[in-house]
């Protein structure tokens, strides 16, 4: 049974945790999304990414706990079961295209790690329960959860969350701005296409253009934003889609880009 199913349509790559009703980040869930990330970025055809999981009941608990001395074996020690995963994250992150995360039921650990990767996260507005709860285990995250999660909610609600190890709903999540925007679970995985295909649409190098600007923005200096935002403009410079766009505007039309795919 593979751990992760892909399904891709109107150019949007879907892959779905495949351990349903936990959803846990298995060994192979992660052997996976490292062989599969890389293939999609690859390929032009894919503009979007969405990372769901099977079912309705939880987007994922975590690391599979149990396949930690599996995993040592396999990888030959402990920092190489972290590295992988952090390798992972890394690529969703920088991968140059959009990636949207769904999350409803239990985002714990990973399970919130792999959201904050991605670049939009959608989540349930009733039922989610949403943290980094590693102090729980008389540990701290691991995958990158303790550097990501305050530059997206802010210092002091990642320690409140990290060192109580609490855990917040949906709505305190768009409050926070950890999440963009709330429905229900019954809807979130098609309001995650559904935002996938209004990514699509868009002209695919000048997307890439801004996420390579902003994406890590926090480490840079305005000047080296600049300078990257200025890689973007010649990135995009008399492409089809600029001519498309340009052309669209003075005939008062919507443009359709990605015509140079």
């Amino acid at each position: 049974m593979s751990a992760v199913l892909l399904n891709i349509k109107n150019h949007v790559a879907t892959l779905s945790n495949n351990d349903a009703p936990y959803n846990r980040m298995t060994l192979e869930y992660m052997d996976e999304l490292e062989r599969l990330v890389p293939e999609l970025g690859a390929d032009n055809s894919v503009r979007a990414l969405v990372f769901t999981s099977e079912g309705e009941d939880h987007f994922s608990v975590g690391m599979n706990l149990k396949q930690i001395p599996e995993g040592i074996e396999r990888k030959g020690s402990l920092e190489a079961v972290l590295d992988q995963r952090l390798r992972v994250l890394d690529l969703i992150e920088n991968l140059g295209k959009p990636s949207i995360a769904t999350l409803f039921g239990y985002c714990l650990g990973g399970g919130l790690e792999l959201p904050l990767a991605c670049h939009f996260r959608l989540a349930a507005d009733a039922g989610a329960q949403i943290g980094l709860p590693e102090m729980d285990l008389g540990t701290v995250p691991a995958w990158g959860g303790s550097g990501r999660l305050p530059r997206v909610v802010g210092r002091d609600v990642a320690l409140d969350m990290i060192l109580r190890g609490r855990k917040i709903s949906g709505e305190e999540a768009l409050k926070f701005g950890l999440v963009m925007d709330t429905c229900p679970v019954t809807e979130i995985k098609a309001r995650a296409q559904a935002l996938g295909e209004e990514l699509a649409k868009q002209p695919r190098l000048a997307v890439k253009g801004v996420l390579d600007t902003i994406v890590g923005f926090e480490a840079k200096s305005l000047q080296q934003s600049i300078l990257d935002e200025r890689a973007a403009v010649l990135l995009t410079r008399n492409t089809a889609d600029s001519q498309e766009g340009m052309l669209a505007f003075l005939e008062k039309r919507e443009p359709v880009f990605n015509k140079d795919d």
